[in-house]
């Protein structure tokens, strides 16, 4: 039964509408409402019903005991369940995920899906900053529901500034992103602007930029350097300067259910060619390579 289910949930034009064509902002913030009911049997039903429509496996969970759903949706893992990769010319991957699209910016485009390119500038709305990356290359990073959904440093950094902009919770899946023109664009993220720590790098090709999406479900993003959680209803300011140093690996926040991370990394950095679209990647695995050669 299960297999016909999710047989039938994956048909794209059923997919989209169920998970698109619904008030999207409203059910967000039911579930967000919903998830943090602090009550044993509550908790235990949703995470079995979870568990019916996903791969959720919680072997590596540190704790088996959840007080809520929510709880679970931010689960930290086991020590040293997620290895580091310690090459100090890596930038690691900051989250579990399935690699989404990447490449090179372009004339300042990059793209979501196949066929469908978006500005940078849409998405980052520091035009300077957007404007450095031309010829950088990025990757998107799709967390999947089941997924760990805790983020981290992808190497040794300081955080200088956060952007928070507001926005829709359309859904991030492969079906969507097919259907929505620049919809990274639209939907509630923020712009975690960091300074990495290497010393071949001249101070302007230091910059790496980690851009959280929220979708449905999931329009709530926790970071640990400032004491704020940023919301549909968070209402500013929308630019936080920092000045926080984090070591590689470090935790940096969570979504609260799962969603995307689309990384921007410096000049002389590429992604590793061994990945491929739908590629599974854990965090703390090498992401991206430094090199001289372009």
């Amino acid at each position: 039964m299960k297999k016909t289910i999710q047989s039938i949930l994956s048909q794209e034009d059923l997919n989209f509408l169920l998970t698109n064509r619904i008030p999207r902002n409203t059910l967000t913030r039911f579930i967000g409402w919903f998830s943090q009911i602090e009550n044993p049997v509550i908790a235990y039903i949703s995470i079995q019903v979870w568990k019916f429509f996903s791969a959720l496996d919680l072997s590596e969970a540190k704790s088996q005991h959840f007080k809520s759903m929510h709880a679970c949706f931010t689960r930290e893992l086991k020590p040293n369940a997620r290895p580091i990769n310690q090459n100090f010319n890596s930038l690691v991957s900051p989250c579990d995920a399935l690699i989404g699209a990447f490449g090179r910016v372009s004339n300042g485009e990059i793209f979501q899906a196949k066929g469908f390119p978006y500005d940078l500038e849409d998405l980052i709305p520091n035009k300077s900053l957007a404007k450095s990356y031309e010829g950088c290359e990025y990757v998107t990073l799709r967390l999947t529901s089941s997924m760990y959904h805790r983020f981290h440093a992808p190497t040794a950094m300081r955080i200088r500034k956060i952007t928070y902009i507001s926005g829709d919770t359309w859904n991030v899946n492969p079906i969507a992103l097919k259907r929505v023109e620049r919809l990274f664009c639209k939907n509630e993220r923020a712009v975690i602007e960091c300074e990495i720590d290497h010393p071949d790098n001249s101070a302007e090709n230091k910059t790496l930029t980690l851009v959280p999406v929220a979708a449905i479900l999931v329009a709530s993003i926790r970071m640990h350097c400032i004491n704020l959680l940023f919301h549909l209803q968070y209402k500013g300011p929308n630019e936080i300067d920092c000045d926080v140093a984090v070591t590689r690996g470090e935790e940096l926040g969570w979504f609260q259910h799962g969603s995307t991370i689309i990384v921007f990394a410096p000049k002389n950095y590429r992604l590793l060619p061994c990945f491929n679209l739908g590629d599974h990647i854990r965090m703390g695995e090498a992401l991206f390579e430094y090199s001289l050669e372009r």
